[in-house]
């Protein structure tokens, strides 16, 4: 028989749900945040929260009667917002949302725009760069690996002025590189 349990225990047990653990979707978690380097799995839930409302807007919206004018515009706002945002690939059909998923957002995420742009050989490198500040996005030193590139700012993900790695760069494609003087 088992004893019974102090008051205290009984206080952390009624928070504790034994049929729902959190760690059921870890395989599949822990898979997309080692191939995205995404450290914290907070991020990993905010991402997964994201998609799941994603989707549950498009759900609503195609329950909606398809010759309904709002239905029409709140679909199209939708698919240029996520197509603008690079998640979904082309701007066609509602049906593009319900295939939103955590790592369609975290293909956005900088270090790996990075290595699509062969800035970078690995993840790890693209995120060590981030972190140090050799990258900028627009006029913006960027140095949250968990920042979201968008399609548009995509062109203008490039190195820091200043970088020692850019300098390299250009010295192994023996290009000169201008560097502004500073009076010390």
């Amino acid at each position: 028989m088992a004893t019974n349990l102090k008051y205290h225990e009984k206080k952390l047990l009624k928070k504790v749900d034994f049929l729902q653990w959190k760690s059921d979707q870890s395989l599949h978690e822990t898979a997309v945040m080692r191939r995205y380097h995404v450290p914290k799995r907070e991020e990993y839930q905010k991402y997964n929260k994201i998609a799941g409302q994603i989707r549950k807007i498009a759900n609503k919206l195609s329950l909606l009667d398809p010759k309904d004018p709002y239905r029409d515009t709140k679909t199209d706002d939708l698919l240029e917002k996520l197509y603008r945002m690079g998640i979904i690939t082309a701007k066609k059909t509602l049906s593009q949302c319900e295939n939103v998923t955590v790592a369609s957002f975290c293909r956005r995420r900088l270090p790996i725009v990075m290595v699509r742009l062969k800035m970078a050989e690995t993840v790890k490198a693209a995120v060590t760069y981030v972190e140090q500040g050799h990258i900028r996005v627009g006029p913006e030193t960027i140095t949250d690996p968990a920042y979201l590139v968008t399609r548009r700012m995509e062109d203008y993900v490039t190195w820091v002025n200043g970088s020692s790695i850019k300098r390299k760069i250009a010295k192994y494609n023996d290009k000169v590189v201008l560097l502004p003087f500073h009076d010390f």
